[in-house]
């Protein structure tokens, strides 16, 4: 259960950044209100996910989900870059997460 809690609170992680982006530096009322409260809820479930889980494998799971998912985001909304360097260094991140998880099993 915590890994699952884990994974939620990384794709919460990914809605804030990307309200973040679409607040324009929080101008925007409505996006810079789904910011907060998926800070919010990214947090706790990170929170109690690290009651059972290891800091370190918690975190990186949590930054690294935020981070491919902000990326892709990025690239299928926003249209921002795809290129070769970009998408070899989003699988350097999601090769680093799935050995973090084998080394944690």
């Amino acid at each position: 259960m915590p890994w699952i809690v884990l994974v939620i609170a990384g794709l919460f992680e990914v809605v804030w950044a990307s309200a973040m982006k679409q607040s324009d530096g929080f101008t925007r009322l409505w996006p810079s209100v789904i910011t907060v409260i998926a800070m919010f809820v990214s947090f706790g479930l990170l929170s109690w996910s690290m009651r059972v889980l290891p800091l370190g494998t918690a975190y990186m799971v949590w930054t690294g989900i935020g981070a491919l998912g902000a990326f892709l985001f990025g690239i299928v909304m926003l249209g921002e870059t795809a290129s070769a360097m970009r998408l070899a260094a989003a699988g350097l991140i999601l090769v680093g997460l799935v050995l973090m998880k084998l080394a944690s099993s």
